[in-house]
């Protein structure tokens, strides 16, 4: 599947919008519709779609229900596959390959005022280095014409950077803009050890459509999805360049920092096609970067406690809250979720553990839970000292924080009926 197959229910808007602020606007004037810009002023040729991957339409997308994505995503973890590579001949993201590049001819958009200028938001990077491949998402400011500044996070990518340069090398690299969901939601997804994300976006995009993720190879030598819209190859230089500000998942505006440059060699892309561009800190950021999460945080619940669903909530920002549903067996349980949950999310700063008759997408009843389960003085769990995330606009001066779970749970043994609600 390709991501243009997932637009059929997209709004087309056919008037004349601006990559500066106009599509964030008309998001907010539809109600944040989905929705396919056909006319874009500064780059005639070309489309641009935003507000694809919320929750639902995600889900929709891809053909599973929404209480079943957790268990898919778990599943393709514990059975990876590997993708086929296909001729370049045979890959549509080689329909058009420009001669000359330049980054500012496709709807790279300045959605907030507030933002640098120009961000690529929703690419993905693909980088190789010494037998390793990684799939990521970071942020990318269009400096100049064939220049980005990458915002890396303290992950594999920066790992495998710093790593680089140390020997006074650089990364070979892929952007990709709107391949298939599923490569999406793979390259969303944090290991503690290198994982090569493609073989589970591989094993996704067999179990959901019954045939192989085909992968062409760049000039460069990285491989990419084959039916990606855009793709465009270059290195991670030994250069540093300002990045930010940038309004963030959190609605706030991100700092400037000094972060990787990205030198552009070659830039393709399918005939009339799609740019992915998504709008930060909206419910599409929040699902691409909250949903993958889940799978990671029940998985380490479920070393200790039977998990039954998990839900990073929305006004978490889709990455630093969670409410967890568990099967209570000991009394204990609520608070081994707790630590177990911090552990599988490291940047999470609130978790909320619940029984299983909570419907943990509601956020009233998870607060009717807490105000008829939960008693501050035994069944709350803080936590001083703790790394936190660099999504948090209140973190200490040294990136530490503090953080707080609530055990929501009827307690072990007790006679449950004077506690269930009758509504």
């Amino acid at each position: 599947m390709a991501f243009r197959d997932h637009l059929g229910a997209a709004a087309v808007e056919t008037s004349k919008v601006s990559l500066v602020h106009g599509m964030l606007h008309h998001s907010q004037s539809s109600g944040h519709a989905m929705t396919v810009y056909t006319n874009i002023e500064e780059c005639p040729g070309h489309r641009a779609a935003v507000n694809m991957l919320t929750r639902d339409r995600l889900c929709a997308a891809i053909g599973i229900e929404p209480e079943e994505y957790i268990d898919t995503l778990g599943w393709a973890m514990d059975n990876p596959s590997e993708p086929v590579v296909v001729d370049q001949n045979d890959a549509p993201c080689f329909e058009h390959t420009v001669e000359s590049v330049d980054l500012r001819t496709i709807p790279i958009p300045h959605h907030w005022p507030q933002d640098r200028g120009r961000y690529s938001s929703a690419s993905i990077i693909i980088a190789q280095d010494n037998g390793i491949r990684n799939v990521s998402f970071h942020r990318q400011f269009l400096r100049d014409e064939n220049h980005l500044v990458v915002r890396l996070v303290p992950r594999h990518l920066r790992t495998m950077v710093t790593n680089a340069r140390g020997e006074g090398r650089e990364v070979s690299v892929a952007v990709v803009n709107a391949p298939d969901p599923v490569v999406l939601l793979a390259a969303a997804m944090s290991f503690n050890e290198n994982i090569d994300e493609l073989t589970i976006a591989a094993a996704l995009h067999e179990k959901l459509y019954g045939r192989p993720l085909g992968l062409v190879e760049m000039p460069n030598g990285v491989h990419v999805p084959a039916d990606a819209e855009y793709v465009w190859w270059g290195r991670i230089t030994l250069e540093d360049d300002d990045e930010g500000p940038y309004v963030d998942i959190t609605g706030t505006v991100d700092d400037v920092r000094k972060e990787p440059v990205i030198e552009i060699d070659g830039l393709t892309h399918r005939n009339e096609p799609i740019f992915h561009a998504l709008i930060p800190g909206e419910a599409e950021h929040k699902t691409l970067m909250g949903l993958p999460r889940a799978p990671t945080i029940k998985a380490a619940v479920n070393e200790v406690v039977e998990c039954v669903d998990v839900h990073m909530t929305e006004g978490g920002c889709g990455w630093l809250a969670a409410v967890l549903k568990i099967r209570k067996k000991e009394h204990d349980d609520g608070m081994k979720a707790i630590e177990a949950a911090f552990a599988g999310h490291k940047s999470m700063k609130i978790v909320t553990v619940v029984d299983e008759d909570i419907d943990i997408t509601d956020p009233v009843r998870v607060e009717w839970a807490m105000m008829t389960r939960w008693q501050p003085d035994k069944d709350t769990l803080i936590l001083k000292d703790q790394r936190g995330s660099s999504l948090d606009p209140s973190r200490y001066d040294d990136g530490r924080t503090s953080k707080i779970g609530y055990d929501a749970t009827i307690d072990f043994g007790v006679d449950r009926s004077g506690f269930m609600s009758v509504q």
